[in-house]
Parts: C-alpha cells; structure tokens; sequence
C-alpha cells in the first residue's frame, strides 16, 4: 500500500539511444545504484524507460540528476567517476537545501578550455561575491571548490580583458616561509605548493598557453615574502592556504591590493600548520573586517564537497570528534 509520502516519477530518457543508455547506467548499473543510494530511492529501467519510486523531494531530485547524467553522454560516450559523482551531488546538494528555483539561477563560466559550473548554493554564493567585491574571502573545509572555482573566475577576468594579470600566492612550507634549504630557483622552490592552482589553471587554459604566460610573467607566482614595497594593479590575486599566514602576513599582502585589482583570500581554519602560539592572519583577518561592508565572505561546509563521497563523510567525523572533546574540556 503506497504512504501519503512515497511517489513515483516515470521519465524517458530522450532522445533514445542504446550507446548512451549504456553509458547512462554504467557498468553493472553502477550509476543508478549510485543515484538510489544518494537519494533514497528505488529505480527501475527498461531500455529507455526509468521508473523511481520514493518520498516526493527524493523522487524530484533523482529525476533531474538523471535527465542531467543523461544529457551528458550526448557530447561523451564515455563517463568519469568525477564526471558522474560531480552531477549526482550538485542535485544532492539541491535537494539538502531544497531551494531549487533560487540556486538554478545558475552560475556558469566558460573557460577557453572547459565550463565550470556552481554545484551547491555556497558556490552559487561565491562566485557572485567575486563577481561583486574586489575582495573577497572563501572559508571551509578541503574539497569544496574554493581554489578552483577562484581560478575560474580569475581566467573569465583575464580573457575578458578585466585584469592584466594573474596573480598566485600560497604560504610554502609554514607560515615564516623557510625557502632556502630547498633546491632550484625561486619558481623551483614554490611550485610544489602551487600545484593545485597550476592544475587547474592547466585544466581551463591548456598547457601550453599558460606556461607561455608564466613566461612572460601575466601569470605570475608571488610568495608572500616577495610582496614588500609593491603594489598590485590590474590583477586578479588569488591568496590560497591563507590560514597559514602569520597576522602581519595577512596585513601586508592585503594592503598590496592596487586599482583594478580583485583579491580571493581562501583558506580552512580546520587545518592551520602554525605554531600553536601563533594566531592565524585568516582567523584575525575576519574578526577585524568582521562589520565591513563591500566585503564578500562566504563560508563552506561539507555540503559543498565536490570530492570523493568519502572526504565529506571524513570532514563530517572530525568535526563531531573536536566538537565532542571541546565539550569534554568545558
């Protein structure tokens, strides 16, 4: 006997193709399985014929993920688990919100290399901050899209002529930035730390086309150390790993910002590397601007991870777990 609060939701898939179908559900139905699993949902298929069952909100959203994952084979007969699990979550995320009319004012950026997209209404959020606010500050956990959706937006400037440059900046090995004992040149010492914001650089951009730019410095690699006495105009500054950065690091790479320049300060103040007698330039930076206007801020949390299922599960365990021992201290 059917509950006042289970549904069902017929949807043909179209138009219909025995390739795409096949794609569509993955190996072994590993995509449907995920998407019941996701949702709590049961679904059942017979060529191009879906069928779910489940509460009315999970029966919505599962239906919009699948007409999506579809219409992503129609341009790749061949999906990646990222691809898959990417889809699936951003109307997981909807559906944890359930504020779908405000979110699917969709926010999408066309890079010359691939279209990113916000996948949960924080990212919705930041990226209309960046747009906003010349300076701008991402806060949350590892996996939520900071640094990525940062550089997007930092490539949408720069191809539109909005900034000259692109300005990286990453605290490398601790706060008091040691460099000296590690071997190569400066961009040699620095790289390694940087690797998150090349790759994805590399992803929206190309290989080529922006080791050109690193050449002739419009993508340029600055260690705080080496921002004294200068001021940053026309650039598009991204600060990434900020909760490592000492109080008077903080102060002084902020007060570089120059005219028709825009700042992202990201960083997560759950995995500071200082010592602990020192106090985070990120944790302080938001207390001082704390009652400023025409700042954005825009804080994450495990909802918005876009990584592998697990890293939200992880995130979601340490925080209960610190929570628990600062109750036990009280």
């Amino acid at each position: 006997m059917q509950t006042s609060q289970e549904s069902y939701k017929d949807i043909s898939l179209s138009p219909s193709s025995a390739d795409r179908i096949a794609v569509f559900v993955g190996e072994l139905n590993g995509n449907i399985k995920l998407i019941e699993k996701t949702f709590s949902v049961k679904i059942f298929h017979k060529g191009d014929n879906i069928k779910i069952t489940g509460a009315t909100k999970d029966t919505k959203y599962a239906a919009k993920a699948i007409k999506d994952l579809y219409g992503l084979t129609n341009k790749n007969l061949e999906l990646t688990k990222e691809t898959v699990h990417l889809c699936i979550q951003s109307y997981h995320n909807l559906r944890l919100a359930d504020k779908e009319d405000k979110f699917m004012e969709e926010i999408v950026i066309q890079t010359p290399k691939k279209l990113i997209k916000s996948r949960s209404k924080n990212q919705q959020d930041y990226l209309k901050n960046i747009k906003k606010y010349e300076l701008n500050f991402g806060v949350g956990p590892a996996g939520t899209g900071k640094t990525y959706l940062a550089v997007a937006a930092a490539v949408d400037a720069f191809i539109s002529n909005k900034v000259q440059k692109i300005i990286l900046i990453r605290p490398a090995i601790e706060a008091g930035e040691k460099l000296g004992f590690l071997p190569g040149d400066l961009a040699q010492k620095v790289d390694p730390y940087l690797k998150p914001l090349y790759d994805a650089l590399y992803e929206m951009m190309g290989n080529e086309k922006v080791n050109k730019l690193i050449e002739k410095e419009v993508i340029e690699i600055a260690p705080l150390a080496y921002l004294r006495g200068r001021t940053l105009n026309n650039s598009f500054i991204i600060i990434d790993e900020s909760q490592n950065t000492s109080i008077d690091q903080m102060k002084m790479v902020l007060t570089r910002l120059g005219y028709g320049s825009r700042a992202v300060v990201n960083g997560d103040l759950g995995q500071i590397d200082l010592p602990k007698t020192s106090t985070s330039g990120l944790k302080n930076i938001l207390e001082v601007l704390d009652k400023e206007s025409d700042i954005g801020i825009t804080h994450f949390d495990s909802q918005d991870v876009v990584r592998h299922p697990l890293v939200r599960k992880i995130i979601n365990a340490y925080r209960k777990y610190n929570e628990a021992i600062k109750d036990d201290k009280d």
